[in-house]
């Protein structure tokens, strides 16, 4: 019985620490590891685009400005809106 309740305990701190909520970052300001960390649907090479697109294209605007970035599209923007500063 203790077997059991030591696997449940186990499996719904999995389940918890799966769903771990990331913090917003600003991506006018953030390196590109910050990025890749704190977006979903992001890692480093589409990280390290949007630091090449910000030094080439200045600050950018808005959120929705990533989209110029090649591999960023629509469902990531959705999936990140609450976790991209621009400020």
């Amino acid at each position: 019985m203790k077997n059991i309740a030591k696997l449940l305990i186990g499996f719904v701190f999995c389940l918890i620490s799966g769903f771990a909520v990331s913090e917003p970052v600003n991506i006018n300001k953030a390196s590109a590891a910050e990025i890749a960390k704190a977006l979903n649907g992001v890692g480093m090479s589409k990280a390290e685009a949007i630091i090449k697109d910000r030094e080439a294209n200045g600050p950018f605007k808005s959120a929705d400005d990533l989209a110029r970035v090649k591999g960023i599209g629509t469902a990531t923007l959705s999936k990140n809106k609450d976790l991209i500063l621009v400020k």
